[in-house]
């Protein structure tokens, strides 16, 4: 597309107007969440409610469907609605930026935010949220099994002595987001994944098809890395665990939407009772260059994507996802949602171990490390749709091995919650005193993590907050050589409700703060946690 440029700021105000811009739409509030509530198997299924109650988690105001008439009446005005997200109580709309604005006026809306963020400023916006927009794509019992030369992606992380111990993923779920599945119903190497009915359904959420064995091999290659078997050729890091696989990105454009779609996704995969997500996908430019994100934008809690996975995560889903490719470029660092506050980040090494030259780097604008832990992405073997076992190179590649090593360890100790698993990984990991910008953690050892583990489960996290949930008063215990800290709470939408000292001795008055679902980062000398906490 050709670039215009305007010498004149006010024609170019003029003509902004009338082009047509992408928007999210926040709703006022949920008419019928007490009767959702009340009703859970009405908007989840059982197996999302055992998730859960497993890890203590209670229903909220973000399970509760959109309201569908606010909805349709949207649909009725000048604009199109392209997605919607219950937990963010929102709509992903298309249109002119004057009939966009209109909205505002409406009783049901609470606030406009555009992808283009110089626009808000001349939205009549309620409630001024941060607002998200990315994109770049980045095509981003006892076993022995003869993994032929995807042996070392595995072997590297000792996976295969998982195995070995008959943890292979059976009876967990893994929603794989990505931008299409060719060849998965007819090639070889997925053959096993049908006969043992392993793969549980599907959605095309981009055309709005039930079809989802299509649209491109990226999402293919991606699935063959965990849930592959063909003897001697390839193993997938997973290959007993079951699947859902969700497109999510589409091949023609890059656009906001896809965020939305992405998020639609992993609300669909958390009603189903998902346990781990792979999300092999980042963004930061898009083909309107107005949606861009900044580096400062990579907070963990501005983009739409990012503000998603969090939620994801407050449910009790492990959220995997590629770091990003930009490592040799002018960006380097990582892409949303990889530098969400709940993701599970994956780079890239080689077979050796030593990092890929094009992996994204961390840390995050607030500081955090990314990314978290890394694998092998260099050389990963993988399987194309007509079956062809290949080798190829990206964090798209090294993120799945470890999304399906960490359904095998959550078979083995189910008990877990995401939070403790991730962190029991990353602490196993063989830079984990000393982490860089290019390798996180590093290269984590599941083998390590469940032998330690099968001692007993020790209380190794950093910082304690207690009780959870709270009524009142929270309080603060740290094993770290400080005894003091800052932190920031963090509500659904994103937006920081609170920021103080923590100290051990003073416990933080939480009357002022709204019952539900939060998360927090607390920061120490020795580094930042996170986690969840529920205000009752």
């Amino acid at each position: 597309m050709k670039k215009i440029i305007f010498v004149v700021s006010v024609l170019w105000s003029v003509f902004s107007v009338g082009q047509i811009e992408d928007a999210w739409v926040y709703f006022t509030d949920k008419p019928q969440s007490n009767y959702y509530l009340n009703n859970p198997l009405e908007m989840l299924s059982q197996r999302a409610l055992d998730r859960r109650l497993n890890q203590n988690i209670s229903l909220d105001y973000t399970d509760v469907p959109i309201h569908q008439p606010y909805v349709d009446s949207i649909s009725n005005s000048n604009v199109l609605v392209l997605a919607k997200s219950k937990w963010l109580n929102a709509i992903h709309i298309r249109g002119t930026f004057d009939d966009i604005t209109d909205l505002s006026n409406l009783s049901f809306v609470e606030s406009v935010d555009f992808a283009n963020k110089s626009l808000n400023s001349q939205a009549k916006s309620k409630v001024n949220f941060k607002n998200p927009t990315v994109s770049q794509k980045q095509l981003e019992t006892t076993e022995n099994f003869v993994y032929g030369n995807s042996g070392n992606q595995i072997q590297i992380h000792n996976g295969h002595l998982l195995h070995q111990e008959g943890f292979t993923g059976t009876g967990k779920i893994i929603a794989v987001l990505d931008n299409g599945f060719d060849g998965v119903d007819t090639a070889l190497p997925f053959e096993r994944l049908h006969t043992e009915n392993l793969i549980l359904g599907g959605y095309d959420f981009v055309n709005q098809s039930n079809n989802f064995y299509t649209g491109g091999n990226h999402g293919t290659r991606v699935l063959s890395i965990i849930g592959a078997y063909q003897e001697n050729e390839l193993i997938g890091s997973a290959p007993n665990a079951s699947y859902y696989l969700f497109i999510t990105e589409d091949n023609t454009s890059e656009t906001p939407l896809e965020e939305s779609l992405w998020v639609e996704a992993a609300e669909r995969a958390d009603s189903l009772g998902v346990d781990i997500i792979n999300t092999s996908l980042g963004y930061n430019t898009f083909d309107n260059p107005n949606y861009n994100y900044t580096y400062n934008d990579l907070d963990g809690v501005t983009t739409f994507i990012s503000r998603g996975l969090n939620l994801a995560y407050s449910k009790g889903i492990i959220c995997v996802t590629s770091a990003g490719n930009a490592g040799n470029g002018a960006w380097q660092y990582i892409t949303s949602p990889a530098d969400a506050l709940g993701s599970f980040t994956v780079g890239a090494v080689n077979a050796n171990g030593n990092y890929a030259s094009f992996s994204s780097i961390g840390p995050t604008f607030d500081n955090r490390i990314k990314p978290d832990v890394v694998a092998q992405g260099v050389a990963t073997v993988n399987a194309f749709p007509d079956g062809t076992i290949t080798i190829g190179n990206g964090t798209s590649f090294s993120a799945p091995v470890i999304s399906g090593l960490v359904a095998c360890l959550w078979e083995a100790y189910p008990s877990l919650t995401n939070e403790q698993l991730m962190q029991f990984i990353r602490e196993s990991a063989h830079i984990y005193q000393n982490p860089t910008s290019e390798l996180g953690y590093g290269i984590p050892d599941f083998y390590q993590v469940y032998q330690n583990l099968s001692i007993k489960i020790p209380d190794n996290s950093t910082v304690t907050l207690y009780p959870n949930p709270v009524s009142d008063r929270l309080y603060f215990r740290t094993n770290a050589s400080t005894e003091k800290g800052h932190i920031s709470l963090y509500d659904i939408s994103g937006k920081c409700v609170l920021e103080e000292f923590l100290d051990t001795a003073f416990p933080i008055d939480l009357t002022h703060i709204a019952s539900g679902l939060y998360v927090y980062r607390v920061v120490l000398d020795n580094g930042t946690t996170t986690g969840k906490l529920i205000k009752k």
